[in-house]
């Protein structure tokens, strides 16, 4: 695949909320119940879920957080910046693609709980990557950030932050 007009079509993908375009690859057909999931859940969760993931030049994944660990696979395309804030302030930038002489990598989890963004490096034309969770994903856990509300927070990382939120 060239472009990603050609992702978009081949793969089925749809605008995602936080930005950029998906499409659900699997959701396990078992779930975990409720009383087996740390308190955090609402309710009962597939064991795992993943999709694919694509950023065009000019999109962004905004700030956002899930209640489960999320792994990154780069697939195709170019560099992959994602945007990470753990909860004691620290902010780690992981590349990923498929330069290790760049200091990429194919795969990354980014923790439960973190506030996390993507965007595709300078000059990159497209980012086509893969997110697996577990717990499944469920839109229920899920939270888009507000930027004032998440400055408040870390205003250390303002500029960042601000630009790569939505609301």
């Amino acid at each position: 695949m060239n472009n990603a007009e050609q992702l978009v079509a081949r793969f089925n993908l749809l605008p995602h909320p936080e930005g950029g375009f998906y499409a659900e690859t699997y959701k396990s057909g078992e779930y975990i119940r409720q009383e087996h999931l740390p308190e955090r859940f609402s309710g009962a969760r597939s064991f795992s879920t993943a999709i694919y993931f694509l950023l065009p030049r000019g999109n962004f994944s905004a700030f956002h957080r899930i209640k489960s660990d999320e792994c990154w696979h780069f697939y195709a395309g170019e560099t992959l910046l994602v945007h990470v804030i753990h909860s004691n302030g620290t902010l780690e930038t992981i590349r990923l693609g498929n330069n290790m002489n760049a200091g990429e990598t194919f795969q990354y989890v980014v923790p439960a709980g973190c506030w996390f963004a993507s965007e595709p490096a300078p000059q990159t034309n497209f980012s086509f990557v893969g997110c697996t969770v577990a717990p499944g994903f469920d839109f229920a856990d899920f939270e888009l950030a507000k930027a004032t509300e998440l400055t408040s927070f870390f205003p250390e990382h303002h500029a960042l932050i601000t630009r790569l939120c939505r609301m």
